[in-house]
């Protein structure tokens, strides 16, 4: 019936079929090229621009507001009528064909939060954060039966709920006889694909305190498999019904809402939820061509928080980030830079990472005390109504082309500290369970705090004896920097001073020089999006140079590796961002000696042998300097020589440790590495103080 309702003087249908004909965009037929292409790309939708139906005729977009059921109804119709003059052998091939609805106005678009009863049958744009998806499913639309008595097929469209099948067969009625029952033929039968989702408030949009409310999405035919857990998405739909499975028996009866799409917008990465306006746009334009724009940028994160001048620095350039590549051979290389926090109590560890949480234009903040490793990266749920398995994205996965910084790094479990190892490096989540395998994106930087294994930092142990972290884990960050709190009474005057300031709110002269919180991010935004640097000769010459003058130290078959190709490539990220920070599209010989100076800030102060006092890459990357490695294999050697005179036999530990000081390895040093080799399996203690080597 909705064909023949009329708008002004013409059917629906025809004037919809009007405007897909004669709208052109600079000459160009819009539409009829749309439809033109969908033979080609084999699709059965196509999409219809609000805008595009107001600038053409305001009187339909008018109506489709007004009754967009009937409005898609028609819509429909009538791209099959332009299908079947323009590809009219592809319209023979396709059953049905859908209009979709895109760019819809404000006033359409519902929160998450606000969506209502009065929503219902409503046509609504609902934008989220996807966070579950079910498997793909089938639908059955019309069942073809056959009379197990006669054989006769029988079609039965299907609606409603429950399958629908003949109650009489007409043969056997006129026969006299009685159908001994109907048995359903599926390859005869009509099916369409289904696939549900849970769409999610967005983490920045959520209030204090408040739990994340979310929204069921039924998807069908074309539209399954567009949207994987942890994208972006605004969905436009009708809001629909459905009665709650699990009632009390004698309760009133209640139903729970859900959104069936009509189409669904895919955000892209670097749209970073951060609408950006034309005056937006030249304040961040005039702020990059300041002369001080690093410091300012520099002093405006955290302002509370007093020094730290070069953890703030790196902070910014991980805000930013380098460009991420793929290379020809499809190995992609991570752009996202990753710092690891380490320091005493009471350094405002946390509070750095809440800055930044709220600051980053998609940031997201855990505490690694309770998050789990599928809270993470990943999960498959059993939903308890239905007994369907979902797809649930874990906190890495939603922070998806932004931040996501952790606290208490340390205090995380083992087995769930391993599972962000991929997440890291690869930027994906793989997951395997109850039969979905499924790999999904992870593109986030990660900036994480730990504290001290012994409650504060030991300045003569390494940072693998300081930390209980792995040392898989510890060489994956880009930078990581000691916080240490040491009495140093100018400092401490300085530091006492500030804080009491900002406690009476007299903020210091160096805050006139900061920038406001929203504009910072939005600047962040606009060069994440808009900025690609790549690297000039002289950049390129600079990062070389260093690093061949690093790697020439560690020639001398004696001498420690200070530096390995992993930190060539977090130069080279750092260079990116710092010409980010810029808004240039060059990196030049200044960006690389910023981040050549913070990389030999970290080398210095982290990736230390404290013993021979050489800078040694191993200290984190292995977890033992080479000096340490060279005494544990001198001790091994020790151990297998005097079991070997010893006819095979254990040996005391005490001739163990006596004939190590002969080659100046002292006592506490050979009981720690016994302990160690014991905890490895590669020794034994068969009696108390006595030892042997598994295989000789």
């Amino acid at each position: 019936m909705s064909s023949q309702v009329v708008v002004q003087s013409l059917p629906l249908v025809e004037r919809i079929t009007e405007f897909l004909k004669g709208f052109t965009v600079n000459g160009r037929e819009k539409y009829r090229e749309a439809i033109r292409r969908m033979s080609i790309e084999r699709s059965i939708s196509l999409v219809i621009d609000f805008e595009d139906l107001l600038s053409f005729d305001k009187e339909l977009a008018d109506y489709l507001l007004e009754k967009p059921h009937e409005f898609i109804e028609a819509a429909s119709k009538a791209v099959r009528e332009v299908l079947e003059i323009e590809v009219p052998e592809y319209a023979k091939e396709v059953e049905t064909v859908h209009a979709r609805l895109s760019k819809l106005p404000e006033n359409v678009h519902v929160k998450i939060r606000d969506v209502r009863a009065r929503h219902l049958g409503k046509l609504i744009a609902i934008e989220g954060i996807v966070t579950k998806i079910s498997p793909v499913k089938q639908e059955l639309i019309e069942g073809v039966f056959k009379c197990k008595t006669c054989g006769t097929e029988i079609r039965v469209p299907q609606e409603g709920e429950g399958l629908v099948k003949p109650t009489v067969c007409p043969v056997c009625s006129e026969n006299g006889q009685k159908s001994a029952g109907f048995v359903l033929l599926p390859e005869k039968s009509k099916f369409i694909d289904l696939q549900k989702f849970v769409l999610q408030e967005k983490p920045e949009e959520l209030p204090p305190g408040q739990l994340p409310r979310s929204i069921e999405v039924l998807v069908k035919e074309d539209l399954v498999d567009l949207v994987r857990p942890g994208d972006r998405a605004t969905v436009i739909g009708f809001l629909k019904m459905e009665e709650d499975k699990k009632l009390v028996r004698n309760a009133p009866p209640i139903f729970h809402m859900y959104l069936e799409a009509n189409y669904i917008d895919i955000r892209a990465k670097e749209n970073l939820d951060v609408e950006i306006t034309p005056e937006d746009e030249k304040a961040i334009l005039e702020l990059s061509r300041r002369s001080d724009l690093e410091d300012v940028i520099v002093n405006s994160i955290a302002p509370s928080i007093y020094g730290y001048r070069e953890i703030k620095t790196a902070i910014a350039l991980l805000l930013f980030g380098g460009v991420p590549k793929v290379h020809p051979d499809g190995i992609r290389v991570r752009g996202d830079i990753h710092i690891l926090l380490i320091g005493d109590p009471g350094t405002a560890k946390s509070q750095l990472l809440r800055y930044v949480s709220t600051i980053a234009p998609r940031g997201l903040y855990t505490s690694g005390k309770g998050a789990s490793a599928a809270g993470l990266t990943a999960a498959v749920v059993k939903e308890k109504s239905s007994g369907e398995f979902y797809l649930e994205a874990g906190a890495l996965v939603l922070a998806d082309g932004g931040i996501a910084c952790i606290d208490e790094f340390d205090k995380m479990e083992t087995k769930d500290r391993v599972s962000i190892h991929e997440a890291m490096e690869q930027q994906t989540v793989s997951i395997a369970k109850a039969g979905i395998v499924a790999t999904l994106n992870a593109r986030t930087s990660i900036l994480a705090a730990a504290n001290p294994v012994f409650g504060r930092y030991i300045a003569g142990r390494n940072i693998s004896e300081n930390i209980d972290l792995p040392v898989t884990i510890l060489s994956r960050f880009d930078l990581i920097f000691v916080i240490r709190d040491i009495p140093n009474a100018d400092r401490d005057k300085e530091l006492a001073q500030y804080v009491v300031d900002f406690h009476g709110e007299t903020y210091p002269a160096t805050l006139e020089n900061v920038l406001n919180a929203q504009l910072l991010k939005k600047y962040i935004a606009y060069a994440r999006k808009h900025v690609r640097p790549k690297l000039s000769p002289e950049a390129k010459n600079k990062i070389v140079e260093y690093y061949v003058n690093m790697r020439s130290k560690s020639e001398d078959p004696n001498s420690p590796i200070a530096i390995t190709p992993r930190q060539l490539e977090a130069l080279i990220r750092l260079s990116e961002a710092h010409a980010r920070m810029h808004l240039r599209e060059v990196v030049t010989a200044k960006d690389a000696e910023v981040a050549i100076s913070l990389m030999e800030y970290f080398l210095r102060n982290v990736g230390i042998d404290t013993q021979t006092k050489t800078i040694d890459i191993d200290t984190i990357m292995t977890g033992q300097p080479k000096s340490q490695r060279e005494k544990m294999l001198a001790i091994i050697d020790i151990i297998k020589s005097l079991v070997r005179e010893n006819n095979g036999e254990p040996v005391s530990i005490e001739d163990v440790i006596a004939a190590a000081s002969e080659k100046g390895i002292e006592e506490s040093f050979v009981r720690k590495t016994v302990d160690k080799l014991l905890e490895n399996g590669e020794i034994m203690m068969p009696k108390q103080g006595y030892i042997t080597v598994v295989s000789l």
